[in-house]
């Protein structure tokens, strides 16, 4: 017997509408994600050995939330849709047709946090291993916006849990839902590993390594059934997408942080070691 085919739930991509103003889900998601992560800052700086307020932590999300979204943008055009910019510039602004890189994103929140970091006199490590657990949430409230607008489907499949997406791009073919797949293993699992990983002091970069092995183990193995952008394909070999490209470098980065975390265990900077830094600023600015 052929087991019945799961059907996408086709959602309306407009969560509600206040009069003229429509607000889309994928929009929500972002604003989701970037009040999960005030709160699990404000969560984390209750602990003073950490060395942050909660106004530190309004502070920080506000230029990371301009860096993902900056970012995110200018790097989808970029890596994905670059022959599109050069036709049409003004493409780069249309965010409402879609399109947003976690690679451009994550380049947009280094910008960001080096900003912060350079601003009050802090370690760029001290800021990315505070914020490094409060990002994983974050993207899974993104692909659960992915896998509402029915987009980034994944390959073919006969698993119970394929299901047949509503995009005429998809065709009538039960296929792997690697949004859901990616908001488990790059968001639930890994905001796991690294809550319990940071639970007591780490050594600088620690945090920051696992976070990026982790995202970039989990997205590379999701690449392998998730179908890449129709106008890339796969990039070589038949199997290599640009999402894989894009991530070993973040693998490889993890790893190196990761050495340097064991074999130096420095200290994250103490509150004490951080005014030091801000004063010296000071006074270098007079």
């Amino acid at each position: 017997m052929i087991a019945p085919m799961l059907m996408h739930p086709n959602f309306d991509p407009v969560a509600f509408a206040i009069g003229p103003v429509k607000v889309h889900w994928y929009g929500l998601m972002y604003l989701i994600a970037f009040a999960l992560g005030w709160w699990l800052g404000r969560v984390r700086a209750r602990d003073a050995w950490r060395g942050w307020s909660r106004d530190d932590v309004g502070d920080v999300l506000f230029w990371v939330a301009l860096g993902v979204i900056a970012g995110g943008r200018l790097g989808y055009m970029f890596f994905y849709d670059f022959e599109r910019l050069l036709a049409d510039p003004l493409s780069l602004v249309k965010v409402w047709q879609g399109g947003m890189s976690f690679h451009g994103g994550l380049i947009g929140v280094l910008i960001a946090m080096w900003w912060f970091a350079r601003s009050r006199g802090r370690g760029f490590f001290d800021v990315a291993d505070f914020i490094a657990p409060l990002v994983p949430l974050g993207i899974a409230a993104g692909r659960f916006g992915n896998f509402i607008n029915g987009r980034l489907w994944g390959t073919p499949s006969d698993l119970p849990w394929a299901m047949v997406f509503p995009d005429p791009r998809a065709g009538d073919v039960a296929r792997h839902p690697s949004q859901l797949y990616e908001a488990l293993l790059e968001g639930l699992v890994l905001f796991a590993v690294l809550w319990w990983f940071t639970r007591r002091p780490r050594p600088a970069m620690a945090a920051s390594g696992v976070f990026l092995i982790g995202y970039g183990v989990a997205r590379t193995l999701v690449e392998f059934v998730r179908v890449p952008d129709a106008h890339l394909g796969y990039l070589a070999f038949g199997w290599v997408t640009m999402g894989q490209a894009l991530t070993l470098p973040m693998i490889a980065a993890g790893a190196i942080f990761a050495t340097l975390a064991v074999t130096r265990r420095e200290p994250s900077p103490s509150p004490t070691a951080t005014e030091r830094a801000r004063r010296s600023r000071r006074r270098g600015r007079k």
